[in-house]
This record gives structure tokens, C-alpha cells and sequence, in this order.
């Protein structure tokens, strides 16, 4: 490299793709922590006033999962043509309306229908989203981009559970909704509506920030691979690595319902069991700290099968010895820090794969794959618990499950000559 090409790297300015970014993941934090954690601390008030079960109540919270599931797809293609911004800054307009359309509501049929079209703009505005901006604007630093998002993200639920329990103390539980819905339009429409950009190259930049007309062709990368959205469907590796993480989401999901019903059962106190689950969120942040850098330096597929090992080893120490409380910390800081890190991996794996062109919609078919995932999840657990007499087999079918979706993995490793000559949508 040149003195003179030395010299104008070191000048350029911060690279636009980092502000951004940090401005997304700031509303990241604020949209996860209204539109999904939230809605745990209004069950208990709803259901002192409108008298409803909490069966109907979470019946509600299932639908909403499942229509944001079922409009990733049309999320998808809607980024791949015209990128994020206008989708993002008319989802976070409607999601502040409907959240103050919740804070009104008498009847529950009105009720299902605001979560539903609150699922429907959670497909707009959460980390499916956001992971296709960085797939766009960074390629090197990918992996670095994905863990600041989602380490801004991991405070979501940190904030504003305790600050929507507040708020529901002191105002009740419809203003609570009313201040929130005003802090989700503050912090979040600004920064879509003026900060979302759709390219570096409407910049004059490359992916990771170079600018195009300061580096020499020697120097200027080579385009990155990608494929149209039938080429990738048509692709066996796809299918493989969706099984992959179906089956980490699978394992993921029934912990989560799962877990403090089964250390209680085993002798813990019920305090124990949720301080232990409560530590998830933590062992997440801690892996995607510490493990998610790696993926800018290691193999992304071997990182993974890596991870999902962590699940499963974690899931295995449960199994083997989750009535002690080493078992039970042993098993969430192995299964927590794999979970936690696989949602950079996810995101990073799928864009090394397929390439920016098309990742919306690539990654829009993939999570409707993964939504039929964590919607069986819950209750196939539960009926799978009650025809294996306990929950011992149950964890080790899942350490199965988990150890084919590794195996997946390594499968589908090299790209077919096929998709690498083909282009984007």
C-alpha cells in the first residue's frame, strides 16, 4: 500500500455504517423492551381489572410471536428492494399507536387484534431487521457489528422490565402504557427517520467503510458473493443450517418455559430456580461479549457448531446434575453463552453465505422456519414431559436434537458452484 493511500485511510472520517449502527441499537433496546418484555408486567394488572385468565392473556402474547413470524418474509423482500428506513420509521409510528390502542382496550377480541398487528410491526422494527443492515453495510467487521447491536440489546429487557413495573406501580397500568408508547415514538421514529441510510455506496463507500475512489483496484475488494432467494432455497446447505437452528430454538424455547418447573421439581426453591433463569440474560451478554468476536477471526460455521455444542454440553449437565446448585449454574453459563452468541452467528453465518443482495428475504424464509420452531415448542414439551414420566429424557432427546443440528452444520459447509455465479433478486 502506498504512503499516499496510508495517508487517506488514516483522514477518513468515522466510517457512517458505526452511528448509524449505534443509533439502531439505542432503538433496538427501547423497541425489545416495550414491544416484547414489557407485556409480562401488565398480566397480572390487566387481569385484576378485565378479569381475564391468563390463558386468554398469553394466548395474545402467543399470537403476536406468531404474526411477526409469518411477516418476516414480506419484511424481507420489502428490504431487499427498498431498504430499511421508510419500513422501519412507519413500524415504530404504528407500534407507539398500538401500544397506546392497548392502553385502551376493554375487550379481548379488540385486544387480540392490537398484538397482532403488534407481532406484525415487531417484524419491522427487531433484530431481523437491523441484522440486515449490517449485512449491508459491513463484510470484515460483521462479526463486531453484530455484537454491538445485540449487546445494546441484551439491556432491553434489564430496563424496562423493572422500569414498566414502576411506571405500573405509580401511574397503573394504562398510563404506564401511555408513557411508554411516548418514549418508544421519542427514541425510536427520530433515529429511523433521519439516521437509516440503504447502501454505503449511495455514499460513495464500500462495505466497512474504504472510500470506493481512494483505493486502488489492487486494494479494492472483491465483491461479495450473493445469491437470489430461489437459488438459496434450492440449496440443501440452506435447509441444513435452518434444521441447525431450529433445533437451538427448539432447546432454547423449552428452557425457557420449561426450566423453573423442573428445578422446583427437583428439590430447589422456587427463589433459586428464578434467580438461575434470571441469569440467563447475563451468561447471553457475557457469551456474545467474549465469544462474539471470534467470529472476525475464526471459521463462522466451526464457531457455531461450537456454540450449539455449548448448548448441548449445558443441556447434558442439566440432565446429569440439575438437582445440585453447581449443576444448575454449570448448566446456564454454558447453555446461556451459547444461546445468547448463536444470535450473532445466525445472522453472520446467513450473510457470509448468501450476501447482502438478498438477505432480507433469505432471512425472512428462514425465520418462518424457525417460527414454527418456537411455536410447538412450548406445549410439545409439555406433552413429551407427561409421556416420559419426567424431564431427564426430555433434556436428552434435546441433547440429541442439538448434536444432529451440529452435525448440520458441518454438512453443509462449502457453497455450490451454482449459487456462486448467481445474482441478486
Amino acid at each position: 500500500m502506498s504512503v499516499l493511500v496510508r495517508w487517506n485511510l488514516l483522514r477518513r472520517p468515522v466510517y457512517y455504517g458505526w452511528p448509524m449502527l449505534v443509533g439502531v441499537s439505542v432503538a433496538q433496546v427501547v423497541s425489545w423492551g416495550i414491544l416484547y418484555y414489557a407485556f409480562s408486567v401488565f398480566v397480572a394488572p390487566m387481569q385484576a381489572e378485565l378479569g381475564w385468565s391468563t390463558v386468554e392473556l398469553t394466548g395474545a402474547y402467543s399470537l403476536a410471536l406468531l404474526c411477526s413470524g409469518l411477516a418476516a418474509l414480506p419484511v424481507g423482500r420489502w428490504l431487499d428492494r427498498h431498504g430499511p428506513r421508510a419500513l422501519m420509521t412507519v413500524g415504530s409510528s404504528c407500534a407507539a399507536l398500538l401500544v397506546i390502542a392497548w392502553s385502551q382496550v376493554t375487550s379481548l377480541p379488540a385486544f387480540y387484534l392490537i398484538m397482532a398487528g403488534i407481532g406484525l410491526v415487531s417484524a419491522g422494527v427487531l433484530y431481523e431487521t437491523a441484522f440486515s443492515i449490517v449485512a449491508v453495510w459491513f463484510r470484515r467487521q460483521r462479526g463486531r457489528a453484530l455484537t454491538l447491536l445485540t449487546f445494546f440489546g441484551a439491556f432491553a429487557s434489564f430496563v424496562f422490565i423493572p422500569l414498566s413495573a414502576w411506571l405500573a406501580a405509580v401511574l397503573g397500568w394504562r398510563y404506564a402504557l401511555l408513557t411508554l408508547a411516548g418514549l418508544l415514538a421519542l427514541l425510536t421514529i427520530p433515529i429511523h427517520a433521519l439516521l437509516l441510510r440503504r447502501r454505503p455506496e449511495a455514499l460513495g463507500l464500500l462495505p466497512d467503510g474504504a472510500p470506493a475512489t481512494t483505493l486502488g483496484a489492487e486494494h479494492t475488494p472483491s465483491a461479495e458473493r450473493s445469491v437470489t432467494t430461489q437459488v438459496a432455497l434450492r440449496e440443501p446447505r440452506f435447509w441444513l443450517l435452518s434444521f441447525a437452528f431450529a433445533a437451538s430454538t427448539v432447546a432454547g424455547v423449552t428452557l425457557t418455559v420449561h426450566l423453573i418447573p423442573y428445578m422446583v421439581s427437583g428439590g430447589h426453591s422456587s427463589g433459586f430456580a428464578a434467580t438461575v433463569a434470571g441469569l440467563f440474560g447475563l451468561m447471553s451478554l457475557l457469551g456474545r461479549m467474549t465469544i462474539g468476536p471470534l467470529a472476525d477471526r475464526f471459521p463462522r460455521r466451526g464457531v457455531t457448531v461450537g456454540l450449539i455444542g455449548m448448548q448441548a454440553a449445558g443441556l447434558a449437565l442439566l440432565a446429569l446434575a440439575g438437582t445440585t446448585t453447581a449443576g444448575a449454574l454449570g448448566f446456564i453459563a454454558l447453555f446461556g453463552a451459547g444461546s445468547g452468541t448463536l444470535t450473532i452467528m445466525r445472522a453472520a453465518v446467513l450473510a457470509e453465505d448468501y450476501g447482502p443482495a438478498s438477505y432480507g428475504t433469505i432471512n425472512g424464509a428462514q425465520n418462518l422456519a424457525l417460527t414454527g420452531a418456537r411455536t410447538v415448542s412450548p406445549v410439545g414439551a409439555g406433552l413429551l414431559v407427561g409421556l416420559l414420566g419426567g424431564y431427564e429424557l426430555l433434556f436428552w432427546g434435546l441433547v440429541g436434537l442439538l448434536v444432529l443440528g451440529a452435525g448440520a452444520v458441518l454438512l453443509g459447509s462449502a457453497p455450490t458452484a451454482a449459487a456462486a455465479t448467481a445474482t441478486a433478486d
